[in-house]
């Protein structure tokens, strides 16, 4: 499965979880509270979309998915 795959809102929530996870895993995160609801609240609707629902091996498509999601992030910075 490609990235393209997957809806526009899974991954832009899974790229809003990676950047508040790599915020909290920062030296000395400012607030740290937010970005533990933050997380939190993006874990879930990453954990119940609906498209999950639609795939015939969740596990790796998830994997997949935050592989992906951060490979892209990382060609943008470069």
């Amino acid at each position: 499965m490609d990235v393209t795959d997957y809806p526009d809102d899974l991954v832009q929530t899974q790229a809003a979880w990676n950047a508040t996870y790599d915020a909290l895993a920062a030296p000395r995160p400012r607030d740290t509270t937010a970005l533990r609801r933050r997380l939190l609240l993006l874990s879930v609707r990453l954990w119940w979309h609906p498209d999950w629902e639609t795939v015939p091996s969740v596990p790796a498509a998830r994997s997949e998915l935050r592989q992906t999601t951060r490979a892209r992030r990382a060609v943008r910075a470069a």
